[in-house]
This record gives structure tokens, sequence and C-alpha cells, in this order.
């Protein structure tokens, strides 16, 4: 699991490698990830967009923006969390994702929220560090 608080927002990432959905001859390997977005603040927030850089281990970097998440702007009130599941096919065996989340507060103000970076990695893969 990896976390990280920005503005009194909390976003909790839990990948999990999909054998079942991936085909390595093919080099196609896929992941989900749960992502739970927790509001520790005393106003509710809104998640307005999303935008992801996703890294494969060669280094290749894709971009992702858009709005909202899985079709979804979600209100998220005080002490309420919001969760959510998707997923991220790659070329390689392993690679990470890192982003931000676009959030509007109750004023009509915008501001970021970090998504903590994550691996994705096959399990029992070796890995060789340089």
């Amino acid at each position: 699991m990896y976390e990280a608080v920005t503005h009194g927002v909390r976003v909790t990432v839990t990948p999990e490698f999909q054998s079942d959905r991936s085909e390595p001859d093919e080099n196609r390997w896929f992941w989900s990830y749960t992502i739970e977005i927790a509001n520790l603040g005393d106003a509710p927030v809104r998640l307005r967009a999303r935008h992801w850089l996703i890294t494969d281990a060669h280094g290749r970097r894709q971009e992702v923006s858009g709005p909202g998440v899985v079709g979804e702007q979600p209100l998220i009130g005080p002490g309420e969390s919001f969760e959510y599941t998707s997923g991220c096919p790659l070329a390689t065996s392993s690679g990470f994702m890192v982003g931000s989340y676009r959030m509007e507060n109750a004023e009509g103000g915008f501001f970021e929220v970090e998504i903590p970076a994550f691996s994705l990695d096959v399990p029992a893969t070796t890995r060789v560090l340089n």
C-alpha cells in the first residue's frame, strides 16, 4: 500500500498484478489498482480531474489526463472517502505510476492532490538494480 496526504486529502493506492488478464508471450502485463481518497478536512471537496505519468521498465512514459475518475467527479464530504478500482496495461513486466488529482474546494477554488508513486511488479520477479 502507498499513501500520500496533501492539503488534507489522503490518497491510498493498492496495486495488484492481474495474471488472468496478462499475456507475457505477447508482451502484455496488466495491473489493477484500488484508490481510496479520504477527506481529512472540515469542508467538502470535489475531484474534478486526474493526471497520470505511467513509466514502463524501458523508461517509456505515457501521460494520461482527463475529467474525474471512472466516469465520476465525486463530492467527498468531511470525514468521508471515495474508493475506486481501475487498471493499467504495460508492455513490460514492471513499471510505476505517479500522478495528481485536481480538486475543487467549497469556495470554487482548485488545488492539486498528490497520488503517490507506486510500483507495478509481477510477483516473484527477480529485480536487477544497477
